[in-house]
């Protein structure tokens, strides 16, 4: 216990320092200083926040214990009784710390980018990707996070064979990484005369966003071309070469952005996307020789990875990293999505800390 509060203290330490920077004139006309400061502010409140509570308990238990040696026999039972709240209210205090200090990814607190794809099933693979993309869209939301669609191919029965969007939000990729894999839904398809029930599927990939002297590129690996956008957009979309196509060429990753108003932006949104695509390509090779680390993981990440399914017939919804089942469908499809994220958060947590006691 020593050593977890001195470990403690010197994050409190770390915590006010930051507290003063953030409050210098040079630091405060600094964005991007800001901005990284704030990201660790963030990271550090709920562990400085839980130890004060802690220490708070701590200092009464010890008040506590004074009491209960006390000759009067009204104030011992009354010390006794602060005993007996406090003991279990420390220990819970403890638990948590102990879960909040496990390392944590250093990009958990970045904006993501998400790419969702219609995989099997044709049609409804599609237009299931395109309810993903909805229920995404309606929780990023209800977090005040933004959305940016970096990439859009319509399906025709609806929905998309490939939308790929950023989340700006602190904390989104921390929250969304989780969502990387296969996405089954069990419906019966509008198309479906028979009423029967269909099995299709939608994958989904999170990825970070990584800034440029964070993880470089070498630009030599990267052919650039321009083309004509299609699709909606404005009368300028088709008259001039605005879209812009990345390849990397050393892992044959493509990145093909339209949406934004210039070449300039789409430029810019594209190397940013594939800049991310070809870092997380880098994690994952590293994570295949890393067998320790894998095992600490709720899930590969990988899209080929069946993690969830959403049965509507039953109005269920089974995640199957972690056996969380809930019989709230509707609920989910329409973003309210903190109970299951808190839940694979949580486990990932315990995981990575059974990895650290092994």
């Amino acid at each position: 216990m020593a050593k977890m509060e001195e470990r403690l203290d010197s994050i409190v330490a770390r915590y006010n320092e930051i507290n003063e920077e953030m409050m210098k004139p040079d630091v405060v006309s600094d964005r991007k200083t800001m901005a990284k400061l704030g990201r660790e502010q963030n990271e550090l409140t709920p562990i400085v926040e839980t130890y004060q509570e802690y220490k708070q308990a701590k200092s009464e238990y010890a008040d506590a214990q004074e009491l209960s040696k006390e000759e009067d026999k009204e104030l011992r039972e009354l010390g006794q009784a602060e005993i007996e709240r406090l003991e279990p209210l420390m220990q819970e205090y403890l638990d948590k710390l102990e879960l909040l200090l496990v390392p944590k990814d250093p990009n958990d607190s970045h904006n993501c980018i998400l790419e969702i794809r219609g995989a099997a099933g044709g049609d409804e693979g599609n237009i299931f990707a395109g309810d993903l993309f909805r229920m995404y869209s309606k929780y990023c939301e209800s977090k005040g996070w933004k959305i940016e669609v970096i990439e859009a191919e319509d399906s025709e029965a609806g929905g998309y064979s490939l939308i790929s969007f950023k989340v700006n939000g602190d904390g989104a990729y921390g929250t969304l990484k989780f969502e990387s894999g296969s996405h089954r839904v069990q419906r019966v398809p509008k198309t479906e005369a028979q009423g029967r029930i269909h099995t299709s599927t939608a994958t989904v990939l999170c990825m970070p966003e990584i800034e440029e002297e964070d993880f470089d590129i070498d630009m030599n690996d990267l052919e650039i071309e321009t083309m004509r956008a299609s699709g909606a957009g404005g009368q300028h979309i088709n008259k001039t070469d605005s879209a812009v196509r990345i390849i990397h060429k050393p892992t044959g990753i493509i990145v093909k952005c339209q949406d934004g108003r210039s070449q300039h932006e789409n430029r810019a949104t594209a190397l940013m996307t594939i800049r991310a695509r070809v870092y997380e390509e880098h994690q994952r090779e590293l994570d295949e020789k890393n067998d320790a680390e894998r095992r600490t993981k709720i899930g590969t990440g990988d899209r080929a990875e069946k993690i969830r399914t959403y049965n509507y017939p039953q109005n269920r919804v089974t995640d199957h990293r972690i056996g969380y089942t809930v019989n709230q469908l509707d609920r989910i499809m329409d973003g309210r999505l903190d109970d299951l994220m808190n839940a694979l958060q949580l486990a990932d947590q315990q995981a990575k800390l059974a990895g650290e006691k092994s």
